[in-house]
């Protein structure tokens, strides 16, 4: 079990984990006013744990100034009302960089993206967390996982090492795997935040997951709040209303393997006014079709 100092971490994870949207200026550069307001609408929604870079902030597409930028955003406007988990990744003295600025900024946590290096091999897994957790001691720190072949014995190890590994964003599309891979790691030892956001929440709770991230949160965050009460509350076909009510959004956004993730979430956006539907390469605006669906989609809910 982590030590008791993270215990405030631990239950912002157990929550809707919101990863926020990065709006761009007509100009293509970020729109830092509008992503401020994004951010306060967040937080004035009840949201209380935010994922800069987060991959529906496009972290792979900014540059690092951006991703900076992105990240000291996210911190001014929490202050005290939300807890920030902030995404780094790449090459591990990026990682390390961007945990360091993180945590000088004020964040308490920091979410690592899963490697994208064509050879990752279960140790060089470990090492890699082990080396940027070990650089931020005083952050809780949540490894993204998306390798289904690494086993829970590998993240038990890293927690061996590193107690400040508190959680695990896991986002393996197969809950019967995910429930044998907590179980191999050690259900009660991380929090288990479901990293496939709404649409596997309810059977990822049912394996032992207590939070969800959530793109369709900067969209509407009543609907996420609504099942994470559900949830929390052991009442599944409440929590399964929620998910009817979102199922073909969240469709459009995993097809074509999530070709279009982003671009769905910012065409919600666009509709209700709230930001551009800009979204950058390889990613891609959406086609007139899909458009007008989305737009019927996001009509009947409450903006």
């Amino acid at each position: 079990m982590s030590s008791a100092r993270f215990d405030t971490q631990r239950a912002a994870l157990a929550d809707v984990v919101a990863i926020p949207v990065t709006p761009f200026a007509e100009d293509g550069s970020v729109a830092e006013d509008t992503h401020r307001a994004l951010l306060r609408r967040l937080l004035d929604g009840g949201i209380r744990t935010l994922t800069p870079n987060g991959n529906t902030g496009e972290f792979y597409a900014l540059a690092p100034e951006e991703r900076r930028l992105v990240t000291e955003a996210a911190v001014a406007e929490a202050g005290d009302r939300a807890e920030v988990l902030a995404g780094v990744g790449h090459d591990l003295p990026t990682a390390i960089a961007a945990a360091r600025h993180a945590r000088d900024l004020g964040a308490r946590m920091v979410m690592v993206h899963q490697p994208v290096h064509p050879y990752v091999s279960a140790a060089g897994w470990v090492d890699y967390h082990r080396a940027l957790a070990e650089s931020v001691p005083e952050l809780g720190v949540v490894p993204y996982l998306r390798n289904d072949r690494l086993p829970g014995a590998r993240l038990a190890e890293l927690a061996d090492h590193c107690p400040n590994v508190i959680g695990v964003k896991y986002a393996v599309p197969d809950a019967a795997r995910f429930a044998a891979f907590a179980r191999d790691a050690g259900l009660d030892r991380f929090v288990w935040v479901a990293g496939l956001a709404e649409p596997y929440a309810p059977s990822y709770f049912s394996a032992g997951a207590t939070g969800f991230t959530s793109g369709l949160v900067n969209v509407a965050p009543g609907l996420p709040l609504t099942m994470m009460e559900a949830l929390r509350s052991g009442d599944h076909p409440a929590a399964m209303k929620v998910w009817e009510r979102i199922r073909r959004f969240e469709e459009l956004r995993a097809a074509h393997g999530s070709a279009d993730n982003v671009a769905v979430v910012k065409e919600a956006l666009a509709v209700i006014g709230l930001c551009r539907r800009d979204v950058r390469p390889p990613s891609r605006q959406l086609p007139e079709e899909t458009r007008a669906e989305v737009a019927a989609l996001v009509a009947g809910w409450p903006v």
